[in-house]
Parts: structure tokens; C-alpha cells; sequence
């Protein structure tokens, strides 16, 4: 199956600080999209980019670049005297690169599509979604703090026996969070919290919660694809929590799909049968 010809392009809204493990980790994300919807024009912008820059293009550039190649493509098409339907609907869509909500952020993406000028559609955050919590599960047992599968029973030495949620984007942020930390706490059998790294004694007041529960053992599990955490937060609240903590969500497979389904869910995509090679 592919994406039917025409359809919008899939600009993965990148935030933070542009840098090259961004960068990796974002043509990994959108890569996965394409592997799974064959045809699919799928690119990484950046809230902070430099349109300048080909590798850190903006949120608003890769729009209107979109909204461009729309319009030559229908333009050549008719110069070669071939059937074409005329553009309409939104050029791209724009998938924020947010595990859960945070406002400021979506503000931006926002304005950034807005002063593009060109007709585009913002989804959307990814969370919360039981895929999610599938992508905690495996980074916690990554880092030996989780059963990697439960149904088995082996020992983990250093499993936790409760687990931080960390998020960032406010209160709001905190309870969608807590939405995916339930189906985290089904898999792993533990009491797991929901935490804001963004507002001072959060993480410290949950551990206590946690450790004040009958819990000794604690882990924080970063409820964050990566690119959205300020440099040295992370640690900061490590420290704080006097706790193990496992990497970021990353570039799980699961990411991308949830992305590819925030893109289906916003335009309706029906993926079409691909044409055979053969004669």
C-alpha cells in the first residue's frame, strides 16, 4: 500500500535547539513514516531553524515549500496536457514532535504555520496512546530498572518498584501524562506518578509520594521524545529524586507510527495498492 498521489506532505514539527543528534533522531522519525506508507513525502522542521541552513529548515519554510511543490507539480501537469485536479485542502500537515501537551509550544507551531501563508493543518500531540507506554516499558528494561517481559517472571535486580512519569508543559502536561502512566502501571505492576520536570519540587514531591506509598526503589521514566527537554533539566531532577532514570522515548518505532496515524487521523489518507514492477 502507498500514499495516494497528491496527498499532503508530513512536516514533523521539531522543537528545541537544533543540533545533529536532533537532526538524526527526526529523519529516523519521519523515515519510519515512509517505510510504513510508501509515497509519502514526509520532512523534519525545526521551531528554531534557519531556513538558511538546509539541514535545520523551519516549521513555516518546510510549509510553504510544500504549498510550492503542490502548486508546480499541478502546474506541470497541466502544461503537459494531462489531467489534474486542482489543489485544495491543506498543502502539508504538521505533526508536533510532543509526547503530550504543552502549550507554549503548539502556540508556535501555530504562528509558524500561520505566517507561512499557506494552507496547512496542525494535529494533535502523540499522547497519550498505549504505544506509548509500550515505548516507556522498553527503555525502562533498557536500563534494567523494568521487567523487560512480565509473562516470563525473570529477575531484574535493579527493577524499580516505582516510577516517576516525567513530562514537560505544565499541569495540563502532567495529566495526559497520567493517562499513559495507568497503562504503564498495568504493564509493569508498579505504582507510577505523573511529574512536571518544568515546575520546581514537582519530581521531589511525587518521589516522596511514592516512597511515603511503601515504594524504596524509584525510577524516572522521561514521558519526552527528547528534542523538547532543556539541556540539563533532566539530570537536574535525577538529582533531585536521588533516583535511577531511563533514556528519553527517542526514535522507538512506535513513535514514528503514532505520527503516521496522527497524519491518517487528520487527512483521511486512504493508502492505495502499489503498482507492480512486473510486466
Amino acid at each position: 500500500m502507498a500514499a495516494p498521489q497528491g496527498a499532503p506532505t508530513l512536516v514533523l514539527a521539531v522543537p528545541g535547539t537544533p543540533r545533529p543528534g536532533v537532526r538524526a533522531l527526526a529523519d529516523e522519525l519521519a523515515s519510519i513514516t515512509r517505510s510504513e506508507l510508501p509515497g509519502l513525502e514526509a520532512t523534519a522542521a525545526f521551531l528554531e531553524g534557519d531556513d538558511t541552513d538546509r539541514d535545520y529548515p523551519t516549521v513555516g519554510g518546510a510549509v510553504a515549500r510544500a504549498a510550492a511543490l503542490r502548486d508546480e507539480r499541478y502546474e506541470l501537469a497541466r502544461a503537459a496536457g494531462r489531467e489534474a485536479a486542482e489543489p485544495e485542502g491543506p498543502a502539508a500537515v504538521v505533526v508536533p514532535l510532543l509526547a503530550g501537551p504543552d502549550g507554549s509550544l503548539i502556540a508556535r507551531i501555530r504562528g509558524a504555520v500561520a505566517e507561512s501563508g499557506a494552507q496547512a493543518e496542525v494535529t494533535d500531540v502523540l499522547g497519550p496512546h498505549p504505544l506509548l507506554a509500550e515505548a516507556l516499558h522498553v527503555r525502562l528494561s533498557e536500563a534494567g530498572l523494568a521487567r523487560a517481559d512480565r509473562a516470563r517472571l525473570f529477575t531484574v535486580a535493579t527493577a524499580a518498584d516505582g516510577i516517576i512519569l516525567a513530562s514537560v508543559g505544565g499541569q495540563e502536561a502532567v495529566q495526559t501524562a497520567g493517562i499513559t502512566g495507568m497503562l504503564l502501571a498495568a504493564r509493569l505492576a508498579v505504582p507510577v506518578m505523573a511529574a512536571a520536570l518544568d515546575e520546581e519540587g514537582s519530581v521531589a514531591s511525587v518521589a516522596q509520594q511514592l516512597r511515603d506509598a511503601g515504594s524504596s526503589q524509584l525510577a524516572l521514566a522521561p514521558y519526552l521524545v527528547g528534542p523538547e527537554l532543556p539541556e540539563g533539566l533532566l539530570d537536574s531532577a535525577v538529582k533531585e529524586a536521588d533516583c535511577a532514570t531511563a533514556e528519553p522515548l527517542g526514535a522507538y518505532p512506535a513513535i514514528g507510527k503514532l505520527v503516521l496515524a496522527r497524519y491518517v487521523a487528520a487527512t483521511g489518507v486512504v493508502p492505495q495498492p502499489q503498482e507492480s514492477s512486473e510486466a
